[in-house]
């Protein structure tokens, strides 16, 4: 349902923006559709880590991110094509429409159901995936009934109608929070200020912007190898000095040529496509499944909030060329300084219960790990 939701308000402020004749209400359209955006962008996120196995989980976040690189390479070429605001907006509000079928499509996610006290729900979705996935002789009910019965257990006075405070509310939980959402607020600020950025570093805008979107292919490709190679946190940290390097390097390349200057400002983009990519993963396994949507959604607001200082930052090249650099290129170091705060998640099972959210990345008997990992795979 609020993915549902976030569908019907994306359309309707997409198009109200383009059709409303007073500035007030062009302002209150465009953040309907940011939030109807976000909304979008976090459900489908956290249904798609919630439905599938641990083996695949860095996949899946790979498969994620490509249609959000497809859109970002397909904008300059309707930029170019639509030169009036109105007719663009509408161009990238249409499609839209398709993700209508959702209702029809997508499934509730099971986790969530179990979590929520919905068992038989969840049942009826997990049978349906058993018979499409051609999976005999699994008594699903009774699969459930002992997930439940080891949740309950783990259970304890932490847990009770889950709230964002609960992202704060103990020490282990408000450390992995804050260093996450800070890392989000660095994807932000970097990966759509540098694609802002990249229009003054010389050459044609629209190829600029084409570029900045097309090297993001290769980099999530990159990123889907090093996540499964060397894990979340290493990927994530070694990404963002990548980043942050670059930045900080092309201050020196100011008055060099356009090309080496674009390099530069591409390897940034790499950098932080890949830690944006890896941290979305790593958001999603961090947070337990009763916070996991306040989790990445409040994740995606910390990000947005980034966004939305981007243009005075990209401004503030009036002043001194090499500003805005150092505010990109410094960001992504303290970012990657405090992923070794962050627990490495790589072939984890997910926490479900406060309680588990608060115990993960803490040290833990072997035995313990074995019979949650045990219990993730039969369920």
């Amino acid at each position: 349902m609020p993915l549902m939701a976030s569908v019907v308000l994306q359309l309707l402020s997409g198009i109200g923006c383009a059709i409303v004749p007073w500035f007030p209400a062009l302002l209150l359209m465009k953040f309907l559709s940011a939030l109807a955006t976000g909304g979008t962008i976090v459900t489908s996120f956290v249904i798609c880590m919630e439905i599938i196995g641990t083996e695949w989980r860095a996949a899946i976040n790979f498969f994620y991110q490509i249609p959000y690189c497809l859109g970002h390479m397909s904008l300059a070429g309707l930029a170019f094509w639509f030169r009036h605001w109105r007719h663009l907006q509408l161009a990238i509000t249409l499609p839209s429409i398709v993700c209508l079928s959702y209702w029809w499509l997508t499934p509730e996610s099971p986790r969530w159901l179990i979590a929520i006290g919905k068992q038989s729900a969840a049942c009826k979705i997990l049978q349906k995936a058993a018979n499409i996935n051609k999976v005999e002789n699994v008594d699903i009910p009774e699969v459930v009934r002992k997930h439940c019965l080891q949740q309950n257990f783990k259970k304890s006075a932490l847990d009770h109608k889950p709230s964002f405070l609960d992202l704060f509310r103990t020490p282990n939980m408000r450390v992995k929070s804050l260093s996450i959402f800070f890392n989000w607020i660095v994807g932000g600020v970097v990966l759509f200020g540098m694609s802002q950025y990249i229009g003054q570093v010389g050459g044609d805008i629209f190829i600029n912007f084409a570029v900045s979107g097309v090297i993001q292919l290769p980099a999530y490709f990159v990123g889907w190898w090093t996540i499964n190679k060397f894990g979340r946190r290493v990927t994530l940290i070694y990404n963002n000095l990548i980043a942050g390097v670059s930045c900080l390097l092309l201050i020196a390349m100011l008055n060099g040529s356009a090309w080496v200057r674009v390099l530069l400002a591409s390897f940034s983009i790499v950098g932080t496509s890949v830690s944006f990519m890896t941290v979305y993963l790593f958001s999603g396994e961090l947070f337990p499944t009763v916070v996991r949507n306040i989790g990445v959604g409040a994740s995606s607001m910390f990000a947005r909030l980034g966004c939305i200082v981007v243009p005075f930052v990209v401004s503030l090249s009036s002043i001194k060329a090499w500003l805005p650099l150092v505010v990109f290129g410094l960001l992504p170091l303290i970012g990657a300084a405090l992923c070794l705060l962050l627990p490495e998640t790589a072939g984890c099972t997910l926490p479900e219960t406060l309680q588990d959210g608060e115990e993960f990345g803490k040290k833990c008997k072997a035995k313990e790990r074995n019979a949650d990992a045990e219990a993730e795979a039969a369920f």
